[in-house]
């Protein structure tokens, strides 16, 4: 998760503040320079899903439940090999969406688009194209899923920025095919009609 962030920063996508604490008084230090609300994540390979082991804590708002926070993490993942805490800048509020990507061997970068968040395996509502892809392509991929009207606004809620959803998707196509990635997961991103903050995300090269 760590080094997929970077690979992400170094490529110029637009991330949430965060940083990599090895002890419960970085954290502290990270949160502290960040500003309050901060979620905590944990690092190990080998917890593929964090929220199974209640890796994940989001919503801290003061150093009181950070530490607390921290605490539970680490009896949860007791048994673990652990590299440390992700902190991060909590997100907007907005709908989850999960932007994927994979090498085919016989026909190349394949982006995917769909409803996000941990329900990603639950609804399976979700669309995919051949990279390169155009911003036409992300407008007819919208409208092929199921929950489209949720994202172009129903019954008085807004819907998600269709800008940065096109700008977010063109630029994973380009990546992808620039560092020849074999599989990508940004999951969730959390759009709102102003614009859209990745949350996680895992990269295989």
């Amino acid at each position: 998760m760590l080094e997929d962030f970077e690979l992400l920063k170094r490529n110029r996508f637009r991330l949430l503040p965060y940083g990599w604490a090895k002890t419960k008084t970085e954290t502290h230090l990270i949160a502290r320079s960040m500003g309050y609300p901060v979620a905590l994540k944990i690092i190990s390979e080998g917890i593929s899903h964090k929220t199974d082991v209640g890796g994940v804590k989001i919503g801290i708002r003061n150093d009181q439940a950070l530490s607390l926070a921290y605490d539970e993490i680490m009896e949860g993942a007791e048994g673990h090999e652990i590299r440390g805490m992700l902190v991060q800048k909590m997100a907007r509020k907005g709908i989850e969406l999960i932007i994927g990507g994979k090498k085919d061997a016989q026909f190349g970068h394949v982006i995917v688009l769909g409803l996000g968040g941990v329900y990603v395996e639950v609804f399976r509502d979700i669309t995919a194209r051949l990279c390169p892809i155009s911003e036409a392509d992300v407008e007819e991929m919208i409208d092929e899923l199921k929950s489209h009207p949720i994202l172009k606004g129903t019954r008085g809620q807004k819907g998600i920025s269709v800008d940065g959803l096109k700008e977010l998707m063109l630029a994973t196509c380009r990546f992808m095919h620039k560092d020849d990635v074999k599989e990508l997961d940004l999951n969730p991103v959390i759009f709102d009609d102003k614009g859209y903050d990745i949350v996680d995300a895992r990269i295989s090269r």
